[in-house]
């Protein structure tokens, strides 16, 4: 997983109200055995919409969206964070979240961003012409026009998404304290580590 930090760029204004994972990532495209090129499948059905954002060269590679109140709702499906990943977007700004969501795309290194939706009406108008900036550290969204939210983050995740650990990355870095503990656990009981294979 890639750290996170600052991001920084457009942002895709989309805005809509209970956005759930069968729009973000359609059905028929849970099939694949891969992560790679749900991208193209992100959207599908806001994207035969004439004039939408995500289809909209301005936008192209934007690694922000800014939604609407309860973003990830419906199912449970990971590869909706997947699908967002691989569109490139790497932050989510909207007024809540389905839990489910927040912690799949946690775990993928999405940030999501809670904010009051006076801020997300002000960061639809600044993204429909301008940058924005969120700065994980300092638990900021700023604009070019001085704007300026924090937002609140577990520390944990905070801790995570800074330093690019998932749970496997979390596992690895106990890797000290494992093997010490598996030391003192075959001299303090031996018999453990000479017990046959359980019969098939």
């Amino acid at each position: 997983m890639k750290p996170i930090n600052h991001v920084a760029g457009r942002a895709y204004p989309f805005g809509r109200k209970n956005v759930d994972t069968d729009v973000i990532i359609p059905a028929h495209w849970l099939k694949t055995v891969t992560r790679e090129g749900l991208g193209k499948g992100a959207f599908e059905a806001v994207r035969k919409e004439p004039g939408n954002v995500f289809d909209d060269p301005e936008y192209a590679g934007s690694p922000i969206i800014v939604a609407g109140d309860n973003f990830g709702c419906g199912s449970s499906r990971e590869h909706a964070a997947w699908a967002l990943l691989d569109m490139g977007v790497t932050c989510v700004i909207a007024p809540s979240f389905s839990d489910i969501f927040s912690g799949n795309a946690f775990k993928n290194g999405i940030l999501t961003v809670a904010l009051p939706q006076a801020a997300i009406d002000r960061l639809m108008e600044v993204a429909q012409t301008d940058p924005i900036a969120i700065d994980l550290e300092s638990q900021t969204v700023t604009t070019q026009f001085q704007d300026r939210y924090t937002f609140d983050i577990d520390p944990f995740r905070k801790h995570c998404l800074l330093e690019g650990l998932d749970e496997v990355g979390l596992t690895m870095a106990q890797g000290d304290t494992i093997a010490a503990f598996e030391s003192k656990a075959a001299q303090e009981r031996p018999f453990l580590s000479r017990m046959p294979a359980a019969a098939a």
